[in-house]
């Protein structure tokens, strides 16, 4: 845990370092709060005490802003050769996974965290359903945990870090909105299917604060694929 610990904040340290965490945090924070406060269907044009809004445009750019942040970590130290020296310490593969998804995880997070006002200025208009706003954070941080985790596989497929980025977002586009679209035109349980496959299903599930053990289980699936595709691709890599 020490090890998962000290990669995690040298990950973390180096998304600072090189402004990426700065740079991450301005645009979440402006596009959420243009749209969110100022923009189409923003809370004073719903006017409901509701973090609906927030919810509904956070779902979108963390889908655009995760494969920009997961595409430099296997690829640029496969391109670098540091992969191998990180590997020769006493850590293993488990250790540099989990590490970098923690850090990526955290800073995301960090983001969320600068949203609470959002929360508070909204209690204090009216009525806001506490439950299902915390519910609605929950459904952002699983959303955010799958995607880092598909980012990290994709990164360490190729030493090229728009290859990881685009592949990302390819396999994003399939559980964002490809699945979800194609279950429409579907019958029957091939139907069904496709719905429990698209990332909107459950994220709508729990963003009005339902918790159903089905999307919790969908979310750690896709988080577990992720990892240990990546663990077996960096084996195959060392191979």
């Amino acid at each position: 845990m020490k090890q998962i610990w000290v990669i995690s904040k040298r990950e973390l340290q180096s998304f600072f370092d090189s402004l990426t965490a700065y740079i991450m945090l301005i645009a979440f924070l402006g596009f959420s709060g243009l749209f969110t406060w100022l923009y189409g269907s923003d809370i004073f044009f719903v006017k409901q005490a509701s973090l609906q809004a927030f919810f509904g445009v956070a779902y979108w750019t963390l889908f655009f802003f995760i494969p920009a942040l997961t595409m430099r970590q296997f690829a640029e130290e496969n391109k670098t050769g540091t992969i191998e020296l990180l590997l020769t310490r006493p850590v293993n593969d488990w250790q540099v996974i989990i590490g970098k998804f923690l850090a990526t995880l955290l800073l995301i997070v960090i983001a969320l965290l600068f949203t609470i006002p959002y929360y508070i200025t909204v209690a204090n208009l009216g009525n806001i359903d506490h439950g299902a706003t915390i519910t609605g954070y929950l459904g952002l941080i699983l959303i955010s945990a799958s995607y880092v985790s598909i980012g990290i596989f994709t990164s360490s497929i190729s030493n090229n870090q728009i290859v990881g980025f685009l592949l990302a977002l390819a396999i994003g586009i399939l559980f964002h909105f490809l699945f979800s679209f194609l279950a429409q035109a579907a019958g029957g349980i091939f139907s069904d299917v496709l719905y429990y496959l698209s990332i909107s299903t459950h994220f709508e599930s729990i963003s009005r604060g339902v918790i159903d053990s089905k999307d919790i289980i969908f979310f750690f699936s896709i988080i577990f694929i992720g990892l240990v595709s990546t663990e077996a691709m960096l084996q195959k890599n060392r191979s």
